[in-house]
């Protein structure tokens, strides 16, 4: 039922959405916002060392540790049902989907910035960013909606413990909420782009 559909469109909207080099504008509204913040180079390292330590523990000990012990097939290299399984142009992942490195990966660092920063709107924004990840491989079929599941909490628990580590270290500054409109204007205009881009395509 969440893999695949009949629309074209659709299937490049959620292409274009799943690929990481879609968020380099928000990651870079992030740091933008951050470096605003923090006049202090240390401090600004600090929250770069935090957001790459989000990522080391959410998906890199997933991919080089959590796949190869687990070794669960995806969904479209399954033997017995990859067959089954809705594809666009063929994109099936690697072999191992236990678990998902793409929702552990997105919620750690939604979880991280949204702490960091204290602001509702921008939460509701990086949280939902990370959900629309999330669903992107259910519909491409490379991940079972248990694999998206253990991620969100291993992200979640990543996230919180990356900031509570942060907050050992430093005392977190104030961000201005005029600042944190830049990156949920960039999450939106990403959107767009990734919708006009697959009606070039489509068309």
């Amino acid at each position: 039922m969440l893999n695949g559909s009949d629309s074209t469109f659709l299937d490049w909207v959620v292409m274009t959405l799943t690929n990481a080099k879609t968020w380099i504008p928000l990651y870079l509204a992030l740091l933008y916002v951050v470096i605003k913040t923090n006049r202090n180079l240390r401090e600004v390292l600090l929250i770069l060392a935090a957001a790459g330590l989000c990522v080391l523990l959410a998906g890199t000990i997933d991919d080089e540790i959590v796949k190869p012990l687990v070794a669960r097939w995806r969904p479209g290299h399954d033997p017995e049902i990859g067959h089954l399984v809705d594809t666009v142009d063929d994109y099936r992942g690697g072999n191992y989907g236990f678990f998902s490195a793409h929702a552990s990966n997105t919620f750690s660092l939604a979880i991280f910035f949204s702490l960091l920063m204290r602001q509702r709107l921008l939460t509701i924004g990086l949280v939902s960013w990370s959900l629309v990840n999330c669903w992107t491989r259910l519909y491409l079929g490379v991940h079972y909606p248990g694999d998206i599941s253990v991620g969100l909490i291993w992200g979640a628990f990543v996230g919180y413990f990356v900031y509570r580590l942060y907050c050992r270290l430093t005392i977190p500054a104030h961000y201005e909420r005029r600042l944190t409109y830049i990156p949920i204007a960039v999450l939106l205009l990403s959107v767009v782009y990734a919708m006009l881009r697959s009606w070039i395509v489509y068309c």
